[in-house]
């Protein structure tokens, strides 16, 4: 059983708890469970943890604070696990009924707009998650509290080099499409063929945008038309304006 030198992940905050023993995708070692600890959920969050054979362990409040960070000790729970299992980037490219959704990430390095892009991907029925190895943060449990539990389900590649991935998904139908705050055309303006079928959402990180490697791997760019005075919007909320319009064009 998992101790002070345990060299997994400690989860903390109640959705990305459950959703991990919910979903099964990461061996979870125990969850750990501060002494005299009063939560409206810890009976959901225990119950879960039964049924998928973890063990809970009930800590003194000195013995629970050496193993939680501060927001963990605020709550009073977390879990023990192993890193979030990744997919190899070949199980996008499988063919499968409907459309095909990804979103591909370069140059996003803050851990609360990776988690919160996980969170609307989900949300609207995106396919998956493309994160690069470098300059990107990495799926960890900072992103799965800030994506709300939705990265334990969402199915994560990470590659070495974007590109290259990007070109491998076109060879296996898909489309690419960028959020370009400088791009001539308008998201909304954009014809439904372009919209529809297999598609490649990449998003750049703000104030550093995409990288022009990437360029010759992009099919089409888009702008979403601003009306006020700022000059464009929270990645995380350009993500979901882009893949809710991808769900209002779909065929129903």
């Amino acid at each position: 059983m998992p101790e002070a030198g345990f060299a997994g992940e400690r989860l903390h905050g109640f959705h990305p708890v459950r959703e991990a023993l919910r979903a099964r995708r990461r061996r979870c070692h125990r969850l750990v469970l501060r002494e005299g600890l009063r939560h409206p959920e810890l009976a959901t969050l225990e119950g879960l943890a039964a049924e998928a054979g973890v063990p809970c362990a009930r800590l003194p409040r000195p013995a629970f604070d050496g193993l939680a960070g501060a927001e963990a000790r605020a709550q009073g729970f977390l879990l023990e696990a192993d890193p979030l299992p990744l997919v190899p980037l070949e199980t996008f490219c499988e063919p499968r009924e409907g459309p095909r959704w990804l979103v591909a990430l370069d140059q996003v390095q803050d851990p609360q707009n990776v988690g919160a892009i996980a969170r609307v991907a989900e949300a609207a029925g995106a396919l998956g998650l493309l994160l690069p190895r470098h300059r990107t943060a990495p799926p960890t449990p900072s992103v799965s509290k800030a994506s709300a539990g939705a990265l334990e389900v969402l199915p994560v590649a990470r590659v070495t080099n974007l590109a290259r991935a990007l070109e491998t998904l076109q060879g296996a139908g898909y489309w690419t499409l960028a959020a370009d705050p400088e791009a001539p055309d308008e998201l909304f303006a954009l014809p439904d063929r372009m919209l529809r079928g297999d598609l490649v959402l990449v998003l750049g990180g703000e104030g550093r945008g995409l990288r022009p490697g990437l360029g010759p791997r992009l099919d089409h760019r888009a702008r979403i038309p601003m009306r006020g005075r700022v000059a464009s919007l929270n990645v995380a909320t350009a993500a979901a304006v882009f893949l809710f319009e991808l769900v209002r064009r779909a065929p129903r």
